[in-house]
C-alpha cells in the first residue's frame, strides 16, 4: 500500500484472501496503460505485486514501491524489483516512461505530494495511469465506523481515506505539468467474497487498532450490524459501495 494509512497493518495472504477483486478489477487498468516491452514503469502502491507481474510480463521493466514493508517482501518473492517507498515523497527523478497506480492512492493524506511525485519520475512526455477511490467511495461504511468510533470518544478523522472529486484531482494533475486525458467517477459495487467482516479485518485495521484490544471484536460486529441493512442482501450476500476515480495523463513535454 502506499503512504501513512493511520497505522493500518498489511498482510498479504489476508489480503488476497479477502480483497482478490482488487487485482481484478485492476487488470483493465493495465489494458489502459498498454506497457510495450522495454519501457520503464513505476508502480505505486504495488501491494504484492500481482499487477506488477501483468506489467513485467508485456516486457517493461518496472519498480514496485509500497509503503508495507510486509506487501513489498511478497512483491520480491515473485522475483520482482519491488521498494519501501512512500508515495508522497518518491525518490525518483526522470526515470520512467509511465507511472501505473491502483487502489492505492486514496490511502495517501497529501495528494499533492504524490502527484508532484509522479511528475518528478517521469520522462518529459511520459504517461500516467491510476485509478484510486473517488469521491463518495464506501460512504456506507466509512459512516458506520465513523459512528462506531465516535461513541467510543474517536472524531471522524480517524478513517484513513482520502477520496477526491474528479475535479480537484484533474486540477492537481494540472498543476503539476500533466495535460489530462481524462479523469472520471464510477460507482462500481463491489461484492465481497469473504462478506463485511473479511473487508474490515483488511482494511479497517489500523481503525479498530485504535482501540483497546478487548473492544475491537465487538466495534467490528456493531460496524457490520450497522451496514447490514444497506449493503447485504437477503442471501446474505455483501456488496460495498465503492466509486472509483481513472485518471489518465500525460507530463507535458
Amino acid at each position: 500500500m502506499t503512504s501513512d494509512s493511520a497505522g493500518q497493518p498489511w498482510d498479504a495472504a489476508g489480503y488476497a484472501a479477502h480483497a482478490p477483486f482488487v487485482p481484478e478489477l485492476g487488470a483493465p487498468l493495465v489494458a489502459l496503460l498498454a506497457p510495450r516491452p522495454g519501457e520503464r514503469i513505476l508502480d505505486i502502491g504495488c501491494g504484492d505485486g500481482t499487477l506488477t507481474v501483468a506489467l513485467a510480463a508485456a516486457g517493461a521493466a518496472v519498480v514496485g514501491v509500497d509503503a508495507s514493508p510486509e506487501m513489498v517482501a511478497a512483491a520480491r518473492a515473485r522475483g520482482l524489483d519491488a521498494r519501501v517507498a512512500d508515495a508522497a515523497a518518491l525518490p525518483f527523478a526522470g526515470e520512467f516512461d509511465a507511472v501505473f497506480s491502483n487502489a492505492a492512492l486514496h490511502w495517501v493524506p497529501d495528494h499533492d505530494a504524490a502527484v508532484a511525485g509522479m511528475a518528478r519520475a517521469l520522462k518529459p512526455g511520459g504517461r500516467a495511469v491510476g485509478e484510486l477511490g473517488g469521491f463518495g467511495n464506501v460512504a456506507a461504511i466509512a459512516t458506520a465506523l465513523a459512528a462506531v468510533m465516535g461513541r467510543r470518544g474517536f472524531a471522524d478523522s480517524v478513517l484513513p481515506w482520502h477520496f477526491p472529486t474528479a475535479a480537484r484531482f484533474a486540477e492537481r494533475l494540472a498543476w503539476h505539468g500533466f495535460t489530462v486525458e481524462s479523469c472520471a467517477l464510477t460507482p462500481r459495487p463491489t461484492p465481497l467474497p469473504t462478506g463485511m467482516s473479511g473487508w474490515l479485518e483488511t482494511f479497517a485495521a489500523g481503525i479498530f487498532g485504535r482501540l483497546p484490544p478487548d473492544d475491537r471484536t465487538a466495534a467490528r460486529d456493531e460496524a457490520v450490524a450497522l451496514l447490514r441493512p444497506a449493503l447485504c442482501d437477503e442471501d446474505d450476500n455483501w456488496t460495498a459501495d465503492y466509486v472509483r476515480l481513472r485518471f489518465v495523463a500525460r507530463l507535458t513535454a
